[in-house]
This record gives C-alpha cells, structure tokens and sequence, in this order.
C-alpha cells in the first residue's frame, strides 16, 4: 500500500500530489526531529508544509491518517530494503532467516527516526500507529507474506493453522520487545535486547 492509497482523494496529479508530499515530508522532518505525535497539530503540519489547514483536511480527515500513511509508506520501503538484504546474503536456515528480519528492521528504525517515533513512541509517549494499520503491515501485509512464501518455498515450513497461531503470537512478542530495545540507554543495551528477541521468537516458531 502506497502513501497515496490512504488519502481522501485518489488518483492524485499535479498539485494536489505535490500538497500531499509535502504534508508528508513536514510531518517526517517534525518527528525526525524528536517532536512527539502528541505535539503536532494540523495546523503546525501545515504551517511546517507551507500550505493551508483546508488543503491538509483536502487530503487528510485527522492527523491520524498523517501518520498512517507514514507508517504505510515505510513498510513499504522496508519491505523492499529486506528483500535485496536477504537475497544478497540468503540464510541458511529458518532461524537465520528470522534474525535477518528482526536486524533489517531494528537497523531500518535506527535509520528513520519518523518511523520509529510513529512505531514506538517518543521520550514520554506511546504509540501512533492506529490498530488497523498496524494489523494491515504486520499481520497481513506485503511483509508478512514475504515471509510466509520464504518459510515455505526456501525452508519447506509448513504453515498450518497452528504455525498461523505461533506466528501471530509472535509478531505481538516481537513488536513489544523491540520496542523495549529502543526503551534501552545505549546501542549494546539495545543490541542485547534483540539477540534475546531472536532466541524468544526462534522458539516460538519453531520449537517442535
């Protein structure tokens, strides 16, 4: 799904792309900067895009949707930054497999401080990203297919209703202790955090 899959209006052309964009790239820079969800403001979004609130509402119903589509368009770049990592380097085994993932996505987080603050939350606040939206890239998106066709096609899981289980069980263990890891004082504390990450939900998977 694509920035633009979550405005009010589609298709977009010309200016009113252009208006879209730069409402995205405002907000971006805003939490890039370790400004917190609860901060912004339509208005503050606007007058950092250099547009109107009514052009915002134009493409936008809340701020809420701003930030959906910031959280969308990431996944969809991680999705494509994991594939090429994955296929320069194929893992060995399943397990390999998942870790790989789990370090794609810390190191992309590290990378995009927006996502991560939309993801996890600021110093002092929580997360942004709506439910549904969460659901849509973690549960069921173009990410996790991915590693579902993987799992299946290069390391011969079968996935029954059982793994889907396990599976669900651990994307709710994982999306919590990675965001414990960014919660950590320092890159080793954090580092240490994932490795542990990666032997809980190795277990989880595919423990007999």
């Amino acid at each position: 799904m694509s920035i633009t899959q979550t405005t009010r209006r589609m298709p977009l052309q010309g200016r009113s792309q252009e208006t879209v964009q730069k409402v995205l790239a405002a907000t971006i820079a805003m939490l890039g900067a370790g400004q917190s969800v609860e901060r912004l403001t339509t208005a503050s979004i606007a007058q950092a895009a250099g547009v109107s609130v009514g052009a915002v509402y134009r493409f936008f119903p809340d701020k809420q949707a701003i930030v959906d589509a910031i959280a969308l368009n990431h996944m969809d770049q991680f999705q494509e930054a994991i594939a090429a990592r994955i296929m320069l380097a194929f893992p060995p085994d399943a397990g390999a497999f998942l870790a790989a993932v789990l370090d794609g996505f810390t190191e992309y987080l590290c990378a995009h401080p927006d996502f991560r603050t939309v993801a996890f939350g600021a110093a002092g606040g929580g997360r942004h990203v709506s439910r549904l939206t969460r659901d849509a890239y973690a549960g069921a998106g173009d990410v996790m297919e991915m590693v579902r066709s993987v799992l299946i096609e290069a390391y011969a899981v079968d996935i029954t209703d059982a793994f889907e289980l396990r599976m669900r069980i651990a994307i709710e263990i994982g999306d919590r202790l990675i965001g414990y890891a960014f919660e950590q004082d320092g890159a080793l504390a954090r580092t240490a955090v994932i490795e542990e990450a990666k032997r809980i939900l190795a277990l989880t998977l595919f423990s007999p």
